[in-house]
């Protein structure tokens, strides 16, 4: 069994927005969705890499040609669509835990949102050995670095620990980086790879 296991956070142990959450931001920015999302994931990457809110919200009207009416509802929107959990996983966590699994989390966060998580869910944050927040190293996935500053973190190179991450793009920049990576898709995946 591996005994590193690095998961990310959205897509694998949190819930993505939902439907709703994102019709709700589109309201709030008063323009088309298609635009405003063009906008919204084109100025994240800075964002994710410890960029100020209103810096980034700035930057996402400036692209829209627009300034926010109310920046303050846009972030409050934002931070409640990226705070559900999949309890399955949590679950899975603490099993994982429980059997010794040295866990490591890596993932793309604003800064605004870790304080979030780890008010409303320390309990089982807490039985990671290694938290590593995009926000908080200066660089993303599927920067190399971001995996290397994990693995260092939880005293082990990047070989000896498994990825698992929803998106395909920073799978591959694990691989890229010399750590094994696997696409996630489910925990019963998880728990199979890891017997």
């Amino acid at each position: 069994m591996n005994r590193v296991i690095v998961f990310d956070l959205y897509g694998v142990i949190a819930r993505t927005q939902t439907d709703e959450a994102k019709q709700q931001l589109v309201d709030l920015g008063g323009v088309s969705a298609e635009a405003f999302w063009e906008a919204y994931w084109g100025c994240r990457p800075a964002y994710d890499a410890g960029q100020e809110t209103g810096a980034y919200w700035a930057a996402v009207g400036e692209r829209l040609g627009v300034e926010f009416a109310d920046v303050a509802a846009l972030t409050a929107a934002d931070l409640e669509s990226w705070s559900q959990v999949d309890q399955e996983m949590v679950a899975l966590v603490h099993e994982l835990a429980d059997r010794g699994v040295k866990l490591g989390l890596l993932s793309n966060i604003i800064e605004d949102l870790v304080p979030v998580w780890e008010r409303n869910h320390g309990d089982w944050l807490g039985r990671f050995d290694a938290l590593t927040y995009s926000c908080r190293i200066g660089v993303a996935k599927p920067d190399p670095r971001a995996y290397e500053i994990c693995a260092a973190r939880l005293g082990v190179a990047p070989r000896d620990a498994l990825f698992f991450d929803d998106n395909e793009v920073n799978v591959a920049g694990a691989r890229a980086a010399g750590m094994p990576a696997e696409l996630f898709t489910s925990p019963d995946q998880v728990r199979a790879l890891i017997r």
